[in-house]
């Protein structure tokens, strides 16, 4: 990452990112009601597993523990938490510690960290071989000691 202060950007090769506070951003999600807040979070993995995976793409490796790796180091470089992989043959599961979008959205009555199980969504993608689908099973927002996510291939 490289930031520019003349042109006020921070830049990942081709890829522009911005800084901006966790609960902002989810103080968007906290403000809608069900079902908008439900498609908007389901809009924005979406967006996740899109653009995300155009910069996930970038971070392969030879192999699927260096591809993992580098995805790992990267998120927790832009302050997504601690991510942890494990596969259990076509799976790939992800427990993330600190997550922003939890913290930053407040306790909640269901998952949130629906930008992760995007970014999951194109990273399993990447490491399956195949078109994934991903969900997060647990949250810290909704309680839990962590979050949790499980990415298997589309059927």
């Amino acid at each position: 990452m490289k930031h520019d202060a003349a042109r006020g950007e921070w830049r990942d090769g081709e890829a522009r990112y911005l800084v901006i506070r966790n609960d902002s951003l989810m103080g968007l999600f906290q403000r809608l009601e069900e079902p908008a807040r439900g498609a908007a979070l389901r809009a924005f993995a979406a967006s996740l597993a899109e653009h995300g995976g155009r910069s996930a793409a970038g971070y392969r490796a030879e192999d699927e523990e260096g591809f993992l790796a580098r995805v790992t180091a990267m998120a927790a470089r832009l302050g997504w938490g601690r991510w942890v992989f494990s596969r259990e043959e076509s799976v790939l599961r992800l427990v993330v510690e600190n997550s922003p979008f939890a913290s930053g959205f407040g306790p909640a009555a269901a998952p949130v960290c629906a930008p992760i199980a995007g970014m999951l969504q194109a990273v399993a993608a990447l490491a399956l071989g195949a078109p994934a689908a991903a969900e997060e099973t647990r949250c810290a927002a909704a309680g839990a000691a962590d979050c949790a996510f499980r990415a298997s291939l589309s059927a």
